[in-house]
């Protein structure tokens, strides 16, 4: 991020109004609508720790009571707010051949009251451990990246124990749903309400069964993890393909694979060695009855140069896509990544001290906010001239002033 002083001070002061005014209708008194403004201060502010007390001592509040009344004892409508800050990012990132990055991200978490925490597996710990697990949406686009949407995962222990749910304000009716489903309800928000873009990418925890059928019905392309054991087999093509991903990567020659950049990284080119393997071709008719053309089904794998080490996704796109656009599609899963990143080093993301539903999803909701906020200045100053680079710019962190 990039501009003069004069232009990024300016742009900070209206976006940070413009966050404000959106969002004032959802609270129906004015002093309540200011603490939410402070709250969001507080997450653009340069404390480290987000906590109520770090975030009151920055309002000016001798405590951090109406911090904690934003989250939990006030009334206002948390998923109200995700749609205002998916409507806010696609005015600035908005592109049909956007990527919907699924991921999901560990919110660590001491005893058994927060509402979903439990002893599960999290890639942010790498290990079991005792956790939240919250899914994500992340939009990512030539313009930019951030989150639009998410879920807070809840296990079984917690779905068939309804004192539990009762205890953590958890609405009526919900029950258990898998990852999978998770990501499933929120690509369906996406089409619904006219979300731009053309691909959804993720990891192997999502990437084989209803999501598929999903995303071919609605016209997506896809590259979506898969397992080494998940098997593949090719029809009406000229090279015959079977057997599981990791058997049919041994069977390939030196020819197959190609080195190719998934997209930039902090230190230059993130180069893998690839392979792609079509499968079929599909009509799109079949799948939806108002879309035509031919799908191709394909494998691509991923080859890691220093240690060889393997990854594997099952394709769906437009026949005669090539290699160079899968690649890149799965190259912006970095992006839910470095958000994930930004949002918990910068924003305090994984901050949250309440243990109800409701202030789960306030507390993450306001971060997307946030870090909606940032992408948004970051895009427009990104399109001017770049005259100087500032270094507190570039942490992506509000700038301090007199």
């Amino acid at each position: 991020m990039s501009g003069s002083l004069e232009d990024t001070l300016g742009l900070w002061s209206v976006s940070l109004r413009s966050v404000k005014d959106r969002i004032r209708p959802l609270f129906t008194q004015s002093r309540v609508a200011a603490s939410a403004g402070l709250f969001l201060d507080g997450l653009l502010g340069a404390e480290q720790r987000k906590t109520g007390w770090m975030r009151a001592e920055a309002a000016g509040d001798p405590g951090p009571w109406r911090q904690q009344a934003i989250l939990g004892r006030g009334r206002w409508d948390a998923d109200a707010l995700r749609d205002i800050v998916r409507d806010y990012a696609l005015e600035t990132l908005a592109d049909d051949d956007a990527v919907l990055v699924i991921d999901e991200t560990g919110f660590l978490k001491q005893g058994k009251a927060s509402c979903g925490v439990a002893r599960q597996y999290t890639g942010s710990a790498g290990k079991i451990t005792n956790c939240q697990i919250g899914v994500f949406a992340c939009y990512v686009s030539r313009h930019g990246h951030a989150f639009i949407d998410r879920a807070l995962y809840l296990p079984k222990v917690w779905t068939d124990d309804a004192d539990r749910l009762a205890a953590a304000h958890v609405p009526d009716g919900t029950g258990f749903a898998t990852k999978p489903v998770l990501a499933m309800a929120m690509i369906e928000r996406a089409v619904a309400t006219g979300t731009p873009f053309g691909w959804v990418a993720a990891d192997s925890v999502y990437g084989v069964g209803g999501l598929e059928m999903l995303l071919r019905r609605q016209g997506k392309g896809y590259v979506l993890g898969v397992k080494a054991d998940h098997r593949f087999n090719s029809w009406d093509k000229p090279r015959p393909v079977g057997g599981t991903a990791q058997s049919i990567a041994e069977g390939l020659e030196t020819g197959d694979w190609q080195r190719l950049s998934c997209g930039e990284g902090t230190k230059g080119p993130r180069l893998h060695d690839w392979a792609y393997l079509e499968l079929a071709d599909l009509e799109a008719a079949d799948y939806s009855d108002n879309r035509t053309g031919l799908w191709t089904r394909g494998l691509l794998i991923r080859r890691h140069i220093a240690d060889g080490e393997l990854a594997f996704f099952t394709t769906w796109c437009p026949a005669g896509t090539g290699i160079e656009t899968l690649v890149r599609v799965e190259g912006h899963r970095w992006a839910i990544e470095d958000s994930f990143e930004t949002a918990k080093n910068e924003l305090g993301l994984d901050h949250n001290e309440t243990r109800s539903w409701h202030g789960w999803h306030r507390h993450v909701s306001l971060v997307m906010l946030a870090f909606a906020m940032l992408a948004t200045i970051r895009h427009h100053l990104n399109r001017q001239t770049p005259q100087k680079t500032l270094h507190w710019a570039r942490r992506m962190t509000p700038p301090h002033h007199p």
